[in-house]
């Protein structure tokens, strides 16, 4: 299937790009400027492009995202430290987010002819992310279904919707993902903060997936207290 995936810079979606790029037939990457707390990621989306031989659109929804206030991605508030589970990790829900740049995303296909569209949401989203969820997967195609019947047939393509951040290490290593060129960070300094949720659950997803970890963190054990002991039922 031609196929189009949507490419923040982040460790799960380069490790789906190049999952994609070996299983379908890639077309082209997507990603979103909604004025996010930092740009950086979106080099790394541009660079991970280069490397599979692709296009790389950045859409500009920078006007949007300035609606879309109270969270700690693009407004000015500080960035929680922990676990994506705890309670405070809501302060970087951007509202609606997935569901605005899938129907872009979903748009961009059906102009270029494509068959696809694929997004590296998975398990460990959805705690708090509620865009992330297999139920809102399942309906967002449902919608898109009608919204282009008789113009075009999409598919969203989510493959780790009900693994883990450590079953999509393991599938960057089987595909070669270069998870040194990766960003995921929501702090955007000189090198990943090491404590935010998104840096400890990366970190955390190396070591249960048995895989060395080339990041370079400014706190690289800060994540053993902020999961040792920690249970959540997902939200489904």
């Amino acid at each position: 299937m031609k196929t189009i995936v949507v490419c923040s810079g982040g460790l799960d979606s380069v490790s789906l790009a190049h999952k994609i790029d070996a299983e379908q037939d890639l077309i082209g990457l997507v990603s979103f400027d909604y004025g996010q707390r930092h740009r950086k990621e979106l080099d790394y989306a541009a660079a991970c492009a280069t490397r599979l031989g692709v296009p790389h659109q950045i859409i500009d929804m920078r006007s949007i995202g300035s609606q879309l206030t109270g969270s700690a991605l693009t407004d000015d508030l500080d960035v929680p430290d922990g676990h994506y589970a705890e309670e405070t990790m809501r302060v970087t829900v951007v509202p609606n987010r997935n569901a605005i740049m899938l129907a872009v995303a979903f748009g961009v296909a059906a102009a270029q002819s494509a068959d696809a569209v694929a997004i590296a949401v998975h398990g460990g989203d959805h705690f708090i992310y509620p865009d992330c969820r297999p139920g809102f997967i399942d309906a967002f195609q449902t919608m898109q279904d009608h919204a282009l019947d008789g113009y075009a047939s999409v598919r969203l393509l989510a493959p780790y919707v009900n693994g883990s951040k450590a079953d999509i290490v393991t599938d960057g290593a089987k595909h070669g993902t270069p998870f040194g060129d990766t960003w995921s960070c929501y702090k955007g300094g000189e090198n990943h903060c090491g404590r935010c949720g998104t840096c400890v659950e990366r970190r955390e997803a190396f070591h249960l997936a048995g895989v060395a970890d080339p990041t370079e963190y400014e706190d690289a054990d800060f994540w053993k207290a902020a999961t040792d002991g920690f249970r959540a039922d997902e939200v489904r």
